[in-house]
């Protein structure tokens, strides 16, 4: 198994040119920086897009939640 894959995306020119610029400047390749942005948002990102979506299955009757004081007890807390 590979230990990288290629993706494409577009971005904006300015972005582009940005990253571009940064690289050059610090000698290091322009995928160094966008694996390094990946890493610190996707998580962020997750949380934000995924928490919405279970937020709106909860409230069509999709999901439903359990009552922290059940959670506590059946835990014995």
């Amino acid at each position: 198994m590979a230990l990288t894959a290629t993706v494409t995306f577009r971005t904006t020119p300015e972005l582009k040119e940005r990253v571009n610029f940064l690289a050059k400047e610090t000698r290091r390749p322009t995928s160094f920086y966008y694996n390094l942005l990946l890493e610190d948002y996707l998580d962020d990102l997750e949380d934000i897009y995924l928490s919405e979506k279970v937020l709106a299955d909860i409230r069509s009757g999709k999901e439903k939640t359990i009552p922290a004081d059940e959670v506590y007890k059946e835990l014995g807390l």
